[in-house]
């Protein structure tokens, strides 16, 4: 089995900030455990921020821009995290890579192919790859939401068989965890409203909160990955998961999202995933909206597109928009937007968008 594992900030921090040295170890020989059973693993590891701000007590009270105080301990953190994690699966023998990325780096199909093959050859040598924003030169309108979302990227772009979000609470309940009558929700389907359940409230040491976890749980689940969140402070907590996954009974709390059927080529993942990408979009007449809503397997020809919206080059993700308004998919478009608008209502051309390059919501 192939296994993201995300690894959130409230799990390697403890309440001062600082890192949790006993809670990293436990879960670093929960993960070799499974190394050793021959699954592949994957650590999104949050905590370099939390690292950093405790090794730089002295700016406490200090004015600081917030970007700059986050570059900073960022800086200071990631060198104090992954020398921590070196050390400690050297103990079992495993050695580590890390891999530090930013959400541009998503955004093209040649730098996404990139980092998966770096991945992918790091996994084929035994080694962990530990995954992490490069919070030190991104800035804050192209940083990830959180690790959430990088680690459900990273799930989807490496073909993986789960995706383990581990938070400070057991899963998604139906009300505050802290509430006696709230109950864990311990398997969630693709239609299953949680509007009434999750609450938007951000972690204190990290930047997401419940809902994005869901988000993109269920984003992840849709192609056909399963998704778990479990607490990351409960002991054996990874191999537990992975146990239960493989229809074991185990006695450990979790939610699990119910994975899609998927048949989503690779490509159509990474578009899928491309949302924060787009930089335009095209907008169907009527008739191609009918024939791309329905079962044919069809592409976007420049006489079924009623307007082109935005600048854009070739390659670059596009937004697919209905006659009513509605955002029906995502696209890579093959003509930039001046040669797209000289193309509108025209017969016997190229797709502007071909069917393999064509994500539908």
């Amino acid at each position: 089995m192939r296994l993201t594992v995300k690894i959130g900030s409230n799990v390697l921090s403890r309440s001062d900030g600082s890192l949790d040295v006993t809670r990293m170890s436990a879960l670093v020989d929960d993960v070799a455990e499974l190394r050793r059973r021959g699954h592949e693993v994957m650590l999104v590891s949050s905590g370099a921020v939390a690292s950093g701000r405790s090794e730089m007590q002295e700016l406490k009270g200090e004015k600081m821009d917030a970007v700059d105080r986050r570059q900073l301990f960022s800086a200071v953190g990631q060198v104090k995290l992954i020398n921590r994690y070196y050390e400690l699966f050297r103990d079992h023998g495993m050695l580590v890579g890390q891999v530090l990325t930013m959400k541009e780096n998503f955004g093209s199909r040649r730098h996404y192919l990139n980092q998966r093959n770096c991945m992918m050859v790091m996994l084929e040598h035994g080694v962990i790859p530990i995954i992490n924003e490069n919070d030190t030169i991104s800035v804050t309108e192209l940083m990830f939401t959180d690790n959430d979302e990088l680690s459900g990227l990273i799930a989807t772009m490496m073909d993986c068989d789960a995706l383990i979000i581990l938070s400070n609470i057991d899963g998604v309940f139906t009300g505050h965890p802290s509430d006696p009558s709230a109950r864990l929700l311990e398997s969630i389907g693709p239609n299953d409203d949680l509007s009434v359940y999750v609450r938007q409230e951000k972690s204190e040491f990290g930047r997401g909160g419940m809902i994005t976890k869901c988000g993109i749980a269920r984003k992840v689940a849709q192609e056909g990955i399963e998704v778990v969140i479990a607490n990351g402070k409960r002991d054996g907590v990874i191999s537990k998961v992975v146990r239960a996954l493989q229809g074991e009974s185990v006695d450990i709390p979790f939610t699990r999202f119910e994975p899609a059927k998927s048949e989503t080529s690779s490509v159509k993942r990474w578009i899928a995933h491309s949302e924060g990408f787009a930089k335009g979009a095209i907008h169907l007449n009527a008739g191609a909206a009918e024939r791309i809503l329905g079962n044919e397997a069809v592409s976007i020809l420049p006489i079924g597109v009623s307007a082109v919206e935005g600048d854009f080059d070739k390659h670059d993700i596009v937004n697919v928009i209905a006659p009513d308004g509605k955002k029906i998919g995502l696209g890579r478009i093959d003509f930039s937007s001046d040669e797209a608008r000289l193309l509108l209502g025209k017969r016997d051309q190229k797709p502007l968008i071909h069917y393999d390059y064509l994500y539908l919501e």
